[in-house]
């Protein structure tokens, strides 16, 4: 009998173009999968790994119409759709208690309510297939109290919660998954925390003793995506490098 090549998996990233996503969208690409990534504006150049480079379309997810074309689009232009990576997201810092309506409905719109809406969409294209793996990105902000983005704390932790119920509707042709990232090395940590001697200051909170890289989360999507996750759905995959100690342990208290 003579073998046939499987073709490539075709692999959609949202928010692709940079930090976490650009990390996802190499990971996926140095595996030899195909890869879209979307954002809002085109980036001077492309996440490219191994001679192979994503291809980009222009989309703000948070609008319905704008994820649903774009999963659309992934399958129309490779073929099928074999993992979808919900990957957009993120807060600017902001008080509880000054912050505007409109600023906390549009984090949890972005956070919580686009990932929901992309997902739909993925989730019709797999089924009609008859498989598929969605992959939704959490944050420790929604394990542990979120100080300055509470509303985006609140909307991570709902992230982490909706698989669960996902996994139960649309199993068992799709499995639906969480990665949870806890402090990731990339442009936006840059721009929080601004010097090296505090960046290397967080770092040194965590267990492993430094920050993730984006590879690092790219490598547990790759678990969850692969062959090797295939009884693994409606769970959280926590990669925070064993993340962050009690604070009763800094007062002295413990083992010594």
């Amino acid at each position: 009998m003579v073998a046939v090549d499987k073709p490539a998996p075709v692999v959609l990233v949202t928010g692709g173009t940079r930090g976490i996503g650009a990390g996802i969208a190499r990971g996926f690409l140095r595996s030899g999968a195909r890869v879209l990534v979307c954002g809002r504006t085109e980036p001077a150049e492309l996440p490219c790994a191994d001679g192979r480079t994503a291809v980009f379309t222009k989309a703000d997810i948070r609008d319905p119409q704008q994820a649903a074309g774009t999963v659309q689009h992934a399958a129309d232009l490779f073929g099928r759709l074999d993992v979808v990576v919900s990957n957009a997201g993120g807060s600017p810092y902001a008080a509880a208690a000054t912050a505007s309506p409109r600023f906390h409905a549009k984090v949890i719109e972005l956070n919580l309510v686009a990932p929901l809406h992309l997902a739909q969409a993925a989730n019709a294209v797999m089924q009609d297939q008859g498989d598929g793996s969605i992959i939704l990105v959490g944050s420790v902000s929604g394990t542990r109290p979120s100080p300055g983005t509470a509303a985006y704390g609140a909307a991570k932790a709902g992230l982490h919660h909706l698989v669960t119920s996902l996994a139960i509707e649309w199993g068992p042709a799709v499995r639906i998954n969480c990665v949870v990232p806890g402090f990731v090395a990339t442009e936006a940590v840059a721009e929080q925390y601004g010097d090296p001697t505090v960046v290397a200051a967080v770092a040194a909170t965590v267990p492993l003793r430094r920050l993730a890289t984006p590879d690092d989360v790219a490598q547990a999507c790759l678990f969850l995506a692969s062959p090797g996750a295939r009884y693994v759905s409606g769970t959280c995959l926590t990669v925070h490098g064993g993340g962050e100690p009690p604070a009763f342990l800094s007062a002295g208290i413990g083992p010594g």
